[in-house]
């Protein structure tokens, strides 16, 4: 009979903690833009979540792809998260998906019941967010890795970019973090099943029902919060927008058990790199240590972190309530450059 593998046993260093260092992306496409059509929206000048290139007035396709290694063992777990971080880039651009293609990559003495658990439960995220899994590419690797290109929709003018914040603007996240933490807690046995189980509803929860609520405010920027952490995605935000983001570091908000594994000393694989990619762009100064270290926490499948006017709060607030969605105001963003923290 097939057992199920350990699947974070094979690999280095699983979900979003596995991206390729934001510095060095930094350094490797530097002065990587091609020549791009007047109809590519969003390309690498500057790069955003996804590509978007318009079809006509009404129309615009929005492409991404993501993929990693496992962060669980369970399979069904691992696929469910993976597909849900990869259809989010498309709800963080404004759009909607439409179709999916599986990346794929397993080891050939996996059991096969454990590889069709991963692409079922990718299969029915790719459903729930109202779009097709129509086929994908597989190929043997000894390191498992799992991810989706995706293809969404959205009106041309209603595209939400990263790089488009404004001075003046409130800053809401639409999940907690420490998703990071947690995992690492998990593992190192300082945490219990609750808080994985916690952790893994915030990781297969998509993004769409967020977008929907944000899509009537019209938001200035949005940008997801994944492996480059909330300071590195914020830094992002901020150095394209040409503002400087303050986050208000009492209002972060914390999966169960992130702030006790922070409070032990642990760190995860990418917190390193996080904090290497806005060495003199962030201020820290005065930040109770486990709060800096929820801020530098690569998260995998994280929240919607949206530049909102602030004139628009109130209402905005009133609709994520009355909705039953996760909302946190975080901070605000100023006039100047870089991240700090208030």
């Amino acid at each position: 009979m097939e057992t199920t593998a350990r699947l974070a046993g094979l690999e280095a260093g699983g979900g979003c903690a596995a991206k390729y260092a934001a510095g060095r992306l930094e350094e490797l496409l530097a002065g990587f833009a091609p020549a791009a059509p007047e109809n590519l929206l969003v390309g690498l000048s500057p790069a955003d979540d996804a590509a978007v290139y318009r079809l006509d007035d009404e129309r615009a396709l929005i492409f991404t792809t993501d993929f990693f290694p496992p962060m669980v063992d369970d399979p069904a777990l691992f696929g469910a998260v993976a597909a849900v971080n990869a259809l989010n880039d498309v709800f963080a651009m404004g759009g909607k998906p439409l179709l999916a293609l599986s990346i794929a990559a397993f080891p050939e003495e996996l059991p096969i019941g454990d590889v069709r658990a991963v692409f079922d439960a990718a299969s029915a995220k790719v459903t729930e967010a109202g779009a097709v899994l129509a086929g994908g590419h597989t190929i043997r690797d000894d390191e498992p890795k799992y991810g989706l290109a995706v293809i969404g929709m959205a009106h041309p003018e209603g595209i939400w970019r990263k790089s488009t914040a404004q001075a003046g603007d409130a800053l809401y996240l639409t999940k907690p973090l420490g998703t990071g933490l947690v995992l690492t807690g998990v593992r190192k046995r300082v945490l219990r099943e609750e808080e994985l189980q916690s952790a893994a509803a915030l990781m297969t929860d998509l993004n769409d029902r967020a977008a929907d609520a944000l899509r009537p405010f019209e938001p200035n920027a949005v940008t997801d919060v994944t492996g480059f952490g909330l300071v590195g995605h914020a830094h992002e935000m901020a150095q394209r927008s040409g503002v400087r983001i303050v986050l208000e570091g009492a209002a972060l908000p914390a999966l169960p058990g992130a702030l006790t594994v922070a409070r032990r000393g642990l760190r995860t694989g990418g917190d390193l790199r996080n904090r290497e990619f806005v060495a003199g762009a962030a201020a820290l100064d005065g930040l109770p240590s486990e709060l800096d270290v929820l801020a530098f926490d690569p998260q995998t499948a994280g929240g919607l972190l949206v530049s909102l006017p602030a004139a628009k709060t109130a209402v905005f607030e009133a609709a994520f309530s009355s909705g039953g969605l996760f909302l946190a105001r975080i901070g605000s963003v100023e006039a100047g450059t870089g991240v700090g923290f208030a």
